[in-house]
């Protein structure tokens, strides 16, 4: 049912800029979180009260927020969750699929960013950029002369864990700059022409820098553990545009305190927006604050997206980007 108006009620629990919340409002009676300035329960309970609850709730993704029964079931009238990214570790899929509600992502919207920006970190580890800006800022070039040499990326050996729409784009662009491409996933990937690793800890010692790019899930938590880390060795650098959780961070930080590593590009911690101190006093780690996904393309082309995925609902129709995929047994998994 459609509320006075004829608009259908949306639940908006991220924050979103004004250009997005326009054309949401255009479409869509928003219920904003944000401005409400209410705690979430009381958000959420008021929301339930409205004589036309809302079907549908835009969710941020990796936020605060989880959608799981307790959310759910303050909310008992939605159908449907759409979140703004790849990522779905903050949604329990199968509480959703078990009370019916369809669950959209963001697709491929991000991949091409996300690549640019894992590339982006990688040379600003190998080549130094961030700490050589810091030192010519400091204005030490003329006092110091030359900085440190970098390393450079071609010809590196890449293994990234996770082949999928992110980590494919990752070795495509790898590739140009003559790197040689190693994958850990699931399974083999078909028509992919990397060599395979069924582990990480085999990945981790027959390459010089790590990327990690999977689904943070309960297989993949601390995927990359002490162990891999001492694999990839004292000449080994870790990029990771994933999620915090899938780096044990403070082995992490160990092997970079004690030169067991020998650097870091970081877009995601496992407690954001808190950042470990130790973090923020090496010259070998560059981090950026989870701003991957975010560029004016992309952020123009997820609120098309979010949109088109919220009519599809309303109207009845397939999701575009959906997050869930059914099999025999009656429960769901991501899609691969």
């Amino acid at each position: 049912m459609a509320s006075a108006g004829g608009k259908r009620p949306v639940l908006l629990l991220r924050r979103t800029n004004d250009l997005v919340a326009a054309e949401l409002r255009a479409r869509f009676r928003v219920l904003n979180f944000y401005e409400s300035g209410a705690p979430l329960l009381s958000f959420l309970a008021a929301a339930a009260a409205d004589p036309d609850p809302p079907r549908a709730a835009l969710v941020v993704a990796g936020g605060a927020i989880r959608v799981d029964s307790a959310f759910l079931d303050a909310v008992p009238s939605l159908g449907c969750v759409v979140t703004t990214g790849a990522g779905v570790d903050h949604i329990d899929l199968a509480e959703c699929a078990r009370r019916g509600v369809v669950v959209a992502g963001a697709g491929n919207t991000f991949s091409p960013d996300v690549a640019d920006h894992a590339i982006g970190l990688l040379i600003a580890v190998l080549r130094r950029i961030s700490a050589a800006d810091r030192y010519v800022r400091r204005g030490l070039w003329a006092s110091r002369g030359e900085y440190q040499l970098g390393s450079k990326l071609s010809g590196k050996r890449v293994g990234i864990i996770g082949l999928g729409s992110i980590g494919s784009l990752i070795a495509k662009r790898l590739q140009a700059f003559g790197c040689t491409i190693f994958y850990h996933s699931r399974r083999p990937k078909d028509g992919a022409s990397y060599r395979f690793f069924p582990d990480v800890g085999g990945l981790a010692a027959a390459s010089d820098v790590l990327v990690v790019s999977c689904a943070l899930n309960d297989e993949t938590r601390h995927i990359v553990d002490n162990g891999v880390l001492e694999a990839l060795g004292k000449d080994g650098v870790v990029v990771n545009i994933a999620r915090g959780g899938n780096v044990d961070e403070a082995a992490l930080i160990r092997a970079l305190e004690e030169g067991r590593i020998a650097g870091a590009g970081l877009d995601v911690f496992e407690k954001e927006p808190d950042v470990p101190a130790e973090l923020l006093s090496m010259d070998n780690v560059v981090l950026t604050a989870h701003e991957a996904v975010f560029t004016t393309e992309s952020t123009c082309g997820l609120a098309d997206l979010m949109i088109a995925n919220l009519e599809a609902f309303f109207s009845g129709e397939p999701l575009l980007t959906p997050a869930l995929s059914q099999v025999k047994h009656g429960y769901y998994k991501r899609d691969p």
